[in-house]
C-alpha cells in the first residue's frame, strides 16, 4: 500500500482516524504513518478494536492513541483539536446485530456520527470522510447499484448509515464542512476479526476450514456480493481526504471492485486453496440480507481517480495467507 494512493507531502498534515484500532481503520492509519504523516491520531473505545492492531501503529513516532467513545461529545472535541483531516470509521457494524440491538446501533452510528461531525466543524477540519454502507440500497433491485438510486432500508444498520448520509449532506450545507461518504461493499482482508457472533463470512470460512469445524452458508449460497479488498478502502479514504476537486466533495461513493461472486464460489475457492474437502452446511437465510450486490464504481473513478488496485482473487489469497500465518501455530 505504500505511496501509491497519493502524491502530496504528508509531513505537515494531521489526521484523525476514528475506529483506528479496528479492521479498516488500522489499515488507513498504517498507510498514513508509513507515508510520513505529521500526526496520525486514533480514537477507539476498543469495543471492536484490538491491541494487536495498535501494536502495529505504535512503532511510528507520529502515532497517537486516545481511548474514548464517539458518543461523548467532549471526547470528540478533544480528538478533533489540531486535526486537518478526519476519516470516520468507528461504528457498530453487522445487520444481525442491529436487528438485535437497534438502540446501540443508533446511539453509536447516528448519535456518535453527529458528535464527531459537529466536533470537526468546531475545529475547522479541512475535510471529513466517513464509512457508509451498501446496505443503504435496501430493496432496490437494480444491478449494478448506482449512488442516486436507493430503496427502502431492510435493517436498523441500514437506517443508521442512511441517516449518516443525510446528516453529512445537511452539515455540508449548513456549516460549510467538506464531507465525503463511502458506501463499502463487503470489505475483507488481513486483521478482519474471525471471532465473535458477528464475524464476517471470509474469516469465518477460513477459520472453520483450518480448524476442521463446520462452516455455515445462509440460504442456498447463490447470493452474490461485490467483495472488496481492504487496500481499496484505504485508497478511497486517502484520495477522499486529500482531494482538491470541488466537484468530488459533499457526495457519496460506492467503494467496491465492480465484480460479484456467489457465497458458494467464495467457499469453494477457500476450500480448494486450503486443500480441504470439507463441505459447508446450508441453513436458513439471514434476516435483513439482500440477495445480490454489485456496484457501479464509475463516480469514484471519475471524481476521485479511484481504481481498485487489488481484485477479488488476489486479495482473497493474501487474506488466507495472513490467517495461515497468524493461526498456523494455534487453534483459531
Amino acid at each position: 500500500m505504500e505511496n501509491i494512493f497519493h502524491k502530496e507531502d504528508l509531513s505537515n498534515l494531521s489526521f484523525l482516524i476514528t475506529g483506528g484500532a479496528g479492521f479498516i481503520g488500522s489499515h488507513i492509519a498504517e498507510y498514513l504513518l508509513k507515508n510520513n504523516a505529521k500526526k496520525v491520531r486514533v480514537l477507539d473505545n476498543m469495543a471492536n478494536g484490538f491491541e494487536s492492531n495498535l501494536s502495529i501503529l505504535k512503532q511510528y513516532r507520529s502515532f497517537e492513541f486516545i481511548e474514548g467513545d464517539i458518543r461523548n461529545i467532549d471526547t470528540c472535541r478533544k480528538v478533533c483539536n489540531g486535526i486537518q483531516y478526519v476519516s470516520h470509521q468507528a461504528a457498530l457494524g453487522s445487520v444481525p446485530r442491529s436487528i438485535k440491538e437497534p438502540f446501540n446501533t443508533n446511539d453509536v452510528n447516528v448519535g456518535g456520527f453527529v458528535n464527531i461531525l459537529k466536533a470537526a466543524v468546531e475545529n475547522n477540519v479541512a475535510q471529513f470522510v466517513y464509512a457508509s454502507s451498501s446496505s443503504v440500497y435496501g430493496d432496490e433491485p437494480t444491478l449494478p447499484k448506482k449512488e442516486n438510486r436507493t430503496g427502502n432500508c431492510l435493517s436498523p444498520y441500514a437506517v443508521s448509515k442512511k441517516a449518516d448520509e443525510l446528516y453529512a449532506d445537511v452539515f455540508s450545507k449548513v456549516y460549510g464542512i467538506s464531507v465525503l461518504g463511502f458506501r463499502y461493499f463487503n470489505i475483507f482482508g488481513p486483521r478482519q476479526d474471525p471471532d465473535g457472533p458477528y464475524a464476517a463470512v471470509i474469516p469465518l470460512f477460513v477459520k472453520a476450514i483450518m480448524n476442521n469445524t463446520p462452516a455455515f452458508i445462509n440460504g442456498d449460497g447463490e447470493q452474490t456480493r461485490d467483495f472488496t479488498f481492504v487496500e481499496n478502502a484505504v485508497q478511497v479514504n486517502i484520495k477522499g481526504m486529500l482531494t482538491k476537486n470541488n466537484d468530488a466533495k459533499n457526495k457519496v461513493y460506492n467503494v467496491a471492485v465492480g465484480e460479484n461472486y456467489s457465497i458458494n464460489f467464495l467457499y469453494n475457492f477457500i476450500k480448494n486453496y486450503l486443500k480441504s474437502d470439507a463441505n459447508a452446511i446450508h441453513r436458513e437465510p439471514r434476516e435483513g440480507d439482500i440477495r445480490n450486490s454489485l456496484a457501479d464504481i464509475s463516480l469514484a473513478k471519475k471524481l476521485l481517480n479511484y481504481t481498485p488496485a487489488t481484485k477479488f482473487e488476489k486479495g482473497l489469497k493474501e487474506t488466507i495467507e495472513y490467517f495461515k500465518t497468524i493461526y498456523s501455530e494455534k487453534v483459531i
